[in-house]
């Protein structure tokens, strides 16, 4: 089995089924040869899932595609907290079981690919947990196990077992798209920036949900899980968004808590980056818009009502006004709404029963002057029906609509 040796360094698997495998006319890759591998990931809408493992195995030679079949390896995947989980406490989506193989190939490098079995709501293969008592998403440490169960035919050479595997970084185009920063107060944060950067650019802040600020009692402050979780960001970073908006910055900060904890004290901290940002970049300071869902559906509101002059649009997803405890305060007040000038369009599932949308969002956009609404009855996409929490799905799809104008168009225009 491989054995973990921390969060971030690479983790070395055991030769497993294939130590010492002797085959007449089989060749062995050398005791001193080991092949690594990454883990491919995807952002689902429902979260990160690992749905491919890529072998380095070109520089072993011209592989022959035809001596590959779902059988040839094995992959076992274990998936565990990278903090410690109170006696009584729950984290959800851990695992330890056999990933099933759909397929095997090569890449147009002539490394091995195998496809892994993946689906919305698939128990195994997600790369987040959720642990309940602190109300938080975790990148899990993921120790990945491959155990090759037949030879490969490299031409030239003959059947081939690989000595070992060495487990290498999990590898996610669009997240990997988006830089690593920490403001001067000390904010974390990712950007994506466009690739033609010539001329003054629109800036795009995302503002995530509850589960995605970091949990500093545990010291666990990742600057991942904000692109992780969803598709909030990583839905204005695609082409399709790029070419509407001409190309433009999303930004990502990361509360160090939850916005909703005290929302007037973080609105200056994620003013301060986008000021920043400003002045570094070629930021168009009247093309500046704020998104966010939950937590952040809430931020993105107390945004514009604390930087009134700020934003052209505010997209506030599944956001909380009210207090979502009993006599609690409320978050925003009806006179904040009613003074909101920066053009607002909301969203939000009626079976929300997580975020109540008559009280939440219906009653902001029946204050906020000039408001768009998008209610919709059920979050479904691509046949998969979601919590009715998760509406921001829909913006990050591009989905919501007024008049034959679709919500990306409208922020852009």
């Amino acid at each position: 089995m491989a054995t973990p040796i921390s969060r971030r360094t690479i983790l070395t698997a055991g030769a497993g089924a294939v130590a010492g495998l002797s085959l007449p006319g089989v060749a062995q890759a050398g005791s001193s040869t080991r092949v690594r591998f990454t883990l491919d990931a995807t952002v689902l809408d429902g979260g990160e899932q690992v749905t491919s493992v890529t072998l380095d195995t070109s520089r072993l030679g011209r592989i022959d595609p035809a001596s590959l079949t779902t059988g040839t390896f094995s992959v076992h995947a274990k998936a565990t907290s990278p903090i410690p989980i109170a006696p009584g406490d729950q984290i959800f989506s851990e695992y330890d079981l056999d990933r099933p193989v759909t397929a095997a190939r090569l890449d147009r490098h002539g490394d091995i690919v195998l496809d892994l079995s993946f689906a919305e709501g698939q128990v195994g293969g997600g790369t987040l947990g959720y642990i309940l008592s602190r109300g938080r998403n975790v990148q899990l440490d993921l120790v990945y196990t491959i155990t090759q169960n037949t030879p490969v035919v490299v031409r030239g050479r003959g059947p081939l077992v690989i000595d070992s595997f060495v487990q290498g970084r999990l590898v996610n185009p669009e997240v990997d798209r988006f830089s690593y920063h920490t403001s001067g107060s000390g904010m974390k944060y990712r950007l994506f920036s466009p690739t033609d950067r010539r001329g003054q650019r629109p800036l795009i802040v995302w503002l995530h949900g509850g589960g995605e600020g970091a949990s500093l009692p545990d010291n666990y402050y990742d600057n991942e899980t904000t692109l992780r979780a969803n598709r909030g960001a990583l839905g204005f970073a695609t082409d399709e968004a790029q070419r509407i908006f001409r190309g433009a910055y999303v930004v990502a900060p990361q509360s160090t808590s939850f916005w909703l904890e005290d929302g007037p004290r973080f609105a200056p901290l994620i003013m301060e980056i986008v000021d920043d940002l400003a002045r570094r970049h070629h930021i168009d300071r009247d093309r500046i818009y704020v998104a966010g869902c939950s937590n952040g559906g809430y931020m993105s509101l107390k945004m514009t009502t604390t930087y009134p002059r700020t934003f052209a649009a505010s997209v506030p997803i599944c956001g909380v006004v009210e207090s979502l405890d009993p006599g609690g305060p409320v978050m925003i007040t009806d006179a904040e709404l009613a003074a909101i000038g920066t053009p607002t369009w909301l969203v939000a599932s009626r079976d929300d029963d997580t975020v109540p949308p008559e009280a939440n969002t219906v009653h902001a956009h029946e204050l906020i002057p000039g408001s768009i609404l998008s209610l919709y009855d059920h979050v479904i996409w691509n046949g998969h029906q979601f919590p009715g929490h998760w509406s921001w799905i829909y913006v990050a799809r591009n989905d919501p609509s007024d008049h034959g104008t679709h919500i990306w168009q409208w922020m852009a225009r």
